[in-house]
């Protein structure tokens, strides 16, 4: 008998009949996330869930599916998932780490050149015909070339932008919760800073950490001050990560030059003002939004679920526990 699953995006027909094969699949064929009475009524009698990160898979959605067995997130992050109430009902949560980094870390240089450049503002004060002439002081924007990067979170997408920021002779500081050898520094051509030093001396800004309770507001009102009045700062990893109001703000009254966000705090929902600055760059949660970086990502959700329903240990297991609790 084959296994039922759910799967809760809009995925191709390839990676469903991958699926088929080996599972009776209930996909959801639209491009917008399943409301959650629909995602609970959905998961009763399933053995395993295709998740996406819109998905809030809690202990109430567990509870719905008592057969349920493997969680395969189509992401990197999981904080959508309680990992622990899964660990504790016996329940494989896996993800789909390093295939995204190369394109988040494009969308994060774009971000970075876009906001300088001015590219989205002046592309659309052109299209409204403010472009009457030229004139020596008109349409100015800021040089990246040359400039100090500040990364904070120096992981796989973190030393991505780094590499890329090389092309651009930027100096790059960084910060991190473990601090790299001297070798690895050297190769990357990095310089370790303390936070607010970091803050405090860069021209742009790129975040790259996990959304937890540390890092929650890791960029609040007080870092915002520390910034320099010409600094940019970009953030392609969790929304809540910067506290949305606080830097409307500091864009509002001119306290940073700009920035350029692809996530939020509350996604769909941007922070109230946010659309009315014309000194960011707002995009849809887009870092892995190529067809090459979901095509893969979507694979290898697959073949995590059919190696995890099958017994198999998957590639990218979050809570390895359960599978040794399940030999034991």
């Amino acid at each position: 008998m084959k296994h039922k699953i759910l799967v809760s995006g809009h995925l191709t027909d390839d990676i469903l009949s991958l699926l088929a094969r080996d599972c009776d699949v209930q996909a959801n064929g639209e491009d917008r996330p399943m409301g959650r009475a629909d995602l609970l009524e959905a998961v009763a009698g399933v053995d395993g869930m295709l998740a996406m990160i819109t998905d809030g898979v809690d202990a109430e959605l567990m509870d719905r599916a008592p057969r349920l067995r493997v969680v395969s997130n189509m992401a990197v992050g999981y904080n959508n998932i309680d990992v622990a109430a899964a660990t504790a009902r016996g329940i494989v949560v896996t993800n789909t780490p390093g295939i995204l980094t190369e394109a988040t870390a494009e969308l994060a240089f774009a971000l970075i050149l876009a906001s300088a450049r001015r590219v989205v503002d002046l592309d659309r004060r052109t299209r409204a015909g403010e472009w009457t002439c030229w004139a020596p002081l008109l349409f100015l924007s800021r040089e990246v070339s040359g400039k100090t990067l500040g990364v904070v979170g120096l992981g796989r997408i973190g030393r991505a932008v780094a590499r890329r920021a090389k092309a651009f002779g930027m100096k790059v500081l960084y910060h991190n919760r473990a601090r790299l050898d001297a070798a690895e520094e050297r190769d990357l051509g990095v310089v370790y800073a303390e936070k607010d030093e970091l803050l405090g001396t860069a021209d742009f800004i790129s975040l790259h950490v996990p959304l937890s309770g540390e890092t929650r507001h890791l960029i609040g009102r007080r870092e915002l001050g520390l910034m320099k009045p010409t600094a940019y700062l970009v953030n392609t990893s969790r929304g809540a990560v910067v506290d949305e109001a606080a830097l409307v703000e500091a864009l509002r009254e001119k306290r940073i030059e700009g920035a350029g966000l692809d996530v939020y705090e509350n996604e769909p929902v941007l922070a109230p003002g946010l659309t009315s600055l014309d000194n960011v760059v707002l995009m849809p949660h887009v870092g892995s939004a190529t067809v090459e970086t979901r095509m893969k990502m979507a694979r290898m959700a697959a073949e995590n679920m059919l190696a995890g329903l099958r017994g198999q240990r998957p590639a990218h297991v979050v809570n390895p526990e359960v599978l040794t609790r399940r030999r034991a």
